[in-house]
C-alpha cells in the first residue's frame, strides 16, 4: 500500500477535471487520468453543497474507507479524485464501495 499517494496540489486536481475521464453516480463523482509514474494518487473534495463542516468530514471519512478497501485490486499508475455529491454524507460505506466498484468497472480500472 505504499504506492498509494495523496493529491494535495490544486493544479493536479485542476488537471485531472480538465483532461481526465469522469464517471458519475448519484452519490459520488470519479476522475480518472493516467499518470506517469507506477503510483496510484488520490483525492476526496467536498463542496459547500455537500453539508457544514461536519458532513464534508463525514463524506471524506467515507470515501477514504471505501477506496482503502478498493486500492489493492485497482491498476497503479493512475490518478484518481473523488467528489462528494449532496447525497454523499448520509448514505454508509458500503453503499460508496458500491458505487466506486461501479464505476471502477466501467473505467477498467481493475487488474
Amino acid at each position: 500500500m505504499s504506492d498509494i499517494l495523496i493529491l494535495k496540489e490544486n493544479r493536479d486536481f485542476q488537471r485531472l477535471y480538465r483532461r481526465g475521464k469522469s464517471e458519475v453516480s448519484p452519490i459520488l463523482v470519479t476522475y480518472l487520468m493516467k499518470n506517469n509514474s507506477n503510483n496510484l494518487r488520490y483525492g476526496i473534495t467536498t463542496g459547500k453543497k455537500v453539508g457544514n463542516a461536519v458532513r464534508r468530514s463525514r463524506a471524506r471519512r467515507i470515501i477514504r474507507a471505501a477506496f482503502r478497501e478498493v486500492a489493492p485490486s485497482l491498476k497503479k499508475g493512475y490518478d484518481i479524485v473523488f467528489v462528494a455529491r449532496g447525497k454523499t454524507p448520509y448514505v454508509k460505506s458500503s453503499d460508496i464501495k458500491k458505487a466506486m466498484t461501479a464505476q471502477f468497472k466501467k473505467a477498467s480500472m481493475f487488474g
